[in-house]
């Protein structure tokens, strides 16, 4: 029997180059591997267009997609987690010295949509009180997914197309919410500075308090293809599963890494976060970490309605049939 051809677009990530670049095989399937996008142009194609057959996309916006009742499926598969407490940065001249001052100002961020953002409007207003509609939500771009802003949001776009880097550092906006470091920052600007001055601290209390490594992407696949073939999810799962073990070994190995304390980071971060932090599928970790996005999302008014997970991701549980080591 031919494969199934099918086109995936994802980022360059350690824990999938062994699939991606061949070593490992997706039973059935031949994959055409798309890595040279960046986020923000691989959401907007697939949000917009549809041009792929697999995607790692944005989980918020995922589920805004299936709200609009989108062909789409996903599969219990998180590329990216991210910690987050690390990317609220301040103007030192605002005053700002804890979360509880953002209430009631005008913050800054790409978009309203991308999943770091979601997480941080969550986790401040569940954490620290900071209400997302008491807040201006100060935008530079559209949106990858169009939605009407509901009652009492209050979203701005920037002047002119101005970026919220510069409008923070000009001292026109107090606070951002940051998807990656500014460069500013990583310059050492004096005008920009992190809101938590120990950010892996703050993360590493959230994880012990909730057991939650936030989950950024979810892969997508077109449901007519597993309307199809429904054993291709399954095979997906395996496949990506196997090639992350390959990749959990390469980073424990202090040879692989070009890090001097490799193999301190290595094990410190399985004391903190276990084993298999990057964990696919889903079991009650990954319930609760989805769960709690998805109510996020729908808090902040972006979804209509709370589907059930196992609605919202292809069934690849094998049940009695798993447990079997990947053949590598």
């Amino acid at each position: 029997m031919a494969k199934v051809r099918l086109t995936i677009a994802l980022g360059d990530y350690e824990l999938a180059r062994p699939l991606t670049l061949g070593a490992v095989q997706a039973d059935g399937i031949e994959l055409v591997p798309l890595t040279g996008m960046g986020s923000r142009e691989r959401h907007w194609r697939m949000a917009r267009r549809n041009e792929f057959d697999i995607c790692e996309v944005n989980v918020g916006a995922y589920f805004m997609e299936r709200d609009r009742n989108e062909d789409l499926t996903a599969i219990p598969v998180f590329l990216h987690r991210r910690f987050r407490h690390g990317f609220i940065f301040v103007n030192p001249a605002a005053g700002i010295t804890k979360p509880q001052d953002l209430a009631g100002l005008h913050i800054g961020g790409t978009n309203f949509q991308p999943a770091a953002a979601v997480w941080l409007r969550g986790m401040l207003e569940e954490r620290y009180g900071v209400k997302h509609r008491d807040v201006t939500w100060v935008t530079e771009r559209s949106e990858d997914v169009e939605f009407d802003v509901a009652p009492g949001l209050r979203i701005e776009r920037t002047p002119n197309g101005e970026r919220i880097e510069q409008l923070l550092l000009e001292g026109k906006l107090p606070a951002i919410l940051a998807p990656n470091l500014p460069r500013a920052f990583v310059d050492g600007d004096p005008r920009i500075r992190r809101l938590f001055a120990d950010p892996k601290a703050e993360e590493i209390a959230y994880f012990r308090e909730t057991g939650i490594f936030p989950i950024m992407h979810v892969t997508v696949i077109k449901r007519e293809i597993v309307d199809r073939y429904p054993w291709i999810p399954t095979n997906l799962v395996k496949a990506f599963d196997a090639a992350k073990a390959i990749a959990y070994r390469r980073a424990g190995n202090p040879r692989v890494p070009p890090l001097a304390w490799a193999r301190d980071a290595w094990d410190e971060q399985r004391d903190i976060l276990g084993d298999d932090p990057f964990q696919y599928g889903l079991g009650d970790a990954n319930r609760k970490n989805l769960e709690t996005i998805l109510r996020y999302t729908h808090e902040q008014g972006m979804i209509a309605k709370r589907l059930p997970l196992d609605d919202l991701f292809a069934a690849t549980d094998l049940g009695d049939a798993g447990g079997e080591e990947a053949e590598l």
